[in-house]
């Protein structure tokens, strides 16, 4: 099946595109857009944070849930919206503690393309949704996909940080080899179970010492 996907990425997913759960969701998908009720992001950003985050330049993984389902604010990378959007409580959340970690004053906007273009893969568990509707999308075959896209990271890369914030991206990631790649776990940064252990985390700074332990160059973030 033809996607159009970065290049990397075409490459180390191939076997993905051919199996037949992922022939059943992209024709889901397809009759999903052309319906009545919007769906996030605009298809065009489906693969977002492949396409600014090549298979080889991948040196931290955060894993999300779902895609923002308000209009105009997912942008195809998880906890980012576009510019000009208010920030959702999780980013919020995020920024702040990014802040007390590394004293990084809080941004002016809240996209994150900045960050996956360094080398962050900001990957949501499932890539579209309905306006309005959580989870609307969960269970067509998303999540599928990319579990398969954190085992080829976990499997053929080495020394890559893995964020897992919550019970959900904790789950996700359980597999991953804690020997080959540093697996960083906490709280979500929602407002209900952030000051449960998000807050004061130090994933930023830790994320960072780890990179630059192994001759990789920090994210700025």
């Amino acid at each position: 099946m033809e996607v159009r996907i970065e290049a990397e990425w075409k490459e180390a997913l191939k076997e993905e595109f051919g199996k037949e759960y992922f022939e059943r969701l992209v024709s889901f998908v397809r009759e999903e857009y052309k319906g009545p009720v919007p769906i996030f992001p605009p298809a065009k950003l489906i693969f977002n944070a492949f396409d600014h985050c090549p298979f080889s330049k991948v040196k931290v993984v955060i894993i999300g849930q779902d895609p923002y389902h308000g209009a105009g604010q997912a942008n195809g990378l998880c906890f980012s919206v576009n510019k000009g959007v208010a920030f959702p409580p999780s980013l919020l959340n995020i920024f702040k503690e990014i802040e007390s970690d590394l004293g990084i004053p809080i941004p002016k906007d809240g996209d994150l393309t900045r960050w996956s273009d360094q080398g962050v893969l900001l990957l949501n568990a499932t890539l579209t949704v309905r306006a309005s509707q959580a989870g609307s999308h969960q269970k067509r075959g998303w999540e599928e996909f990319t579990d398969a896209v954190i085992r080829e990271l976990a499997t053929r890369r080495e020394n890559l940080v893995f964020i897992l914030w919550g019970s959900y991206a904790q789950k996700k990631g359980a597999f991953i080899d804690r020997s080959k790649h540093l697996v960083l776990t906490s709280p979500h940064p929602s407002p209900l179970s952030a000051y449960q252990g998000f807050f004061g985390n130090h994933h930023f700074s830790t994320a960072n010492r780890y990179l630059a332990s192994h001759g990789k160059e920090e994210i700025s973030w």
